[in-house]
């Protein structure tokens, strides 16, 4: 792969954008790259934890406007890219059950910040910015950007900062946008020993339990409590408190 660099300590997959030179804007072949990553990652057993972060000094300026060849501007369909590209990420992205933690090394713009935003986890360095910009050029604000962004703010704010505007760390951590400031090796530690499959239902039934009904909730809850209390997992920890 030439536009993702894709690596692997231990049980800690690490996968990189890696287009510097614009800073790590995204074009068709990074799409691909992406996509081929994020799979790797989730089909191999040894790996129990996904960064999504980018080299040099930021992690995506977002779309790559300038891969798209100026004569083809006027029969270019905005619908037709999101698909073959961003919703086909992000769907393999919210199906992993694994823990994905973004770790944003500088810019996180458009669309850039939006694939963020479909991460367990949000960390940043301390100089990192952040805005959707996808209004300054006409465009509304996509790649999951409209689904994920007011859970995570509130409607209000999710409004507020899709007018494009820049917003710093601080602002970020306040507003529930980031998790926190620096590089979370204190918490790949924790997440690299959680458990499965349980903890890939955790994410499943908080996510259909925001907008489900309390029933429907603990209907998902009594159906995963019965798969997660047969796993090995859950028989070791038993086995290891009954012992202390």
């Amino acid at each position: 792969m030439d536009n993702v660099m894709y690596t692997v300590d231990g049980a800690i997959a690490t996968i990189a954008i890696n287009r510097p030179h614009v800073k790590n804007a995204i074009d068709l072949d990074c799409h691909k790259e992406l996509y081929e990553a994020f799979s790797q990652a989730n089909e191999d057993d040894a790996v129990r934890v996904i960064v999504f972060t980018g080299s040099g000094d930021s992690f995506s300026a977002g779309a790559d406007l300038k891969s798209i060849p100026i004569q083809d501007l006027a029969d270019f369909d905005h619908g037709d890219y999101l698909e073959e590209t961003y919703n086909k990420l992000l769907r393999l992205m919210d199906a992993i059950q694994k823990p994905i933690v973004a770790y944003m090394n500088g810019l996180a713009v458009g669309a850039g910040l939006s694939l963020t935003l479909a991460c367990d986890y949000r960390f940043a360095e301390p100089g990192a910015v952040f805005a959707l910009s996808f209004l300054k050029i006409g465009l509304v604000p996509d790649a999951g950007a409209s689904y994920f962004l007011p859970r995570l703010v509130g409607l209000q704010k999710a409004v507020e900062l899709g007018l494009g505007g820049t917003i710093d760390v601080s602002e970020a951590e306040r507003i529930g946008l980031i998790n926190g400031t620096g590089y979370p090796a204190e918490l790949l530690a924790q997440l690299a020993r959680v458990p499965q499959p349980a903890y890939g239902m955790m994410k499943e039934n908080m996510k259909r339990g925001f907008e489900g009904t309390l029933s429907e909730t603990l209907t998902l809850e009594r159906d995963s409590q019965r798969v997660a209390g047969q796993s090995r997992a859950h028989k070791e920890a038993v086995l290891a408190f009954l012992k202390r």
